[in-house]
């Protein structure tokens, strides 16, 4: 089983969020449009943009377990990226840590970063890589930016 075969759904409530992407390199990140960190949405966009013919597909994954920052309904969610013009796909709002974690996150979370961590997501916009073949290739921390100079080479490396 791969990420690929996770059932999950678009934003929109639409199935097949992960599955539609089969083949592709994800970039997944647990987004917040009242977090701190939002303004990281724009640069995932430009990423997104900039690598879309190369492979890469971005995907936010609304989440509100940290300080309650994404309570938006799905309308809510869509109308806030559409305002900036964010074009990346958007899946429905999950639990990224707890007993509710989604089996997306189960997959995603033993996966280290840099640092070594694994196990929860810390924070809003925690990064993770998976690989056209869907296995989880790279974990990136809240804080590093999405046009940081080691995430770029490690996505680009992945790419087509």
């Amino acid at each position: 089983m791969t990420v690929f075969d996770i059932a999950l759904a678009e934003l929109d409530g639409r199935p097949g969020a992960l599955a539609r992407h089969r083949g592709r390199t994800l970039l997944i990140v647990n987004v917040a449009s009242q977090c701190a960190l939002a303004g990281q949405y724009e640069g995932l966009d430009r990423l997104a943009r900039q690598h879309r013919e190369d492979g890469l597909v971005v995907l936010g994954v609304p989440c509100n377990q940290f300080g309650e920052q994404e309570p938006g309904t799905p309308e809510e969610i869509a109308g806030f990226c559409s305002a900036r013009r964010i074009s990346f796909p958007l899946t429905e709002k999950i639990a990224v840590n707890g007993a509710d974690r989604h089996p997306l996150y189960a997959a995603l979370t033993p996966f280290a970063d840099a640092d070594g961590h694994t196990g929860d997501v810390r924070w809003n916009f925690e990064k993770f890589l998976v690989s056209s073949a869907g296995e989880p290739v790279a974990r990136f921390g809240p804080q590093v930016d999405p046009e940081d100079p080691e995430l770029l080479r490690t996505v680009r490396a992945r790419l087509g």
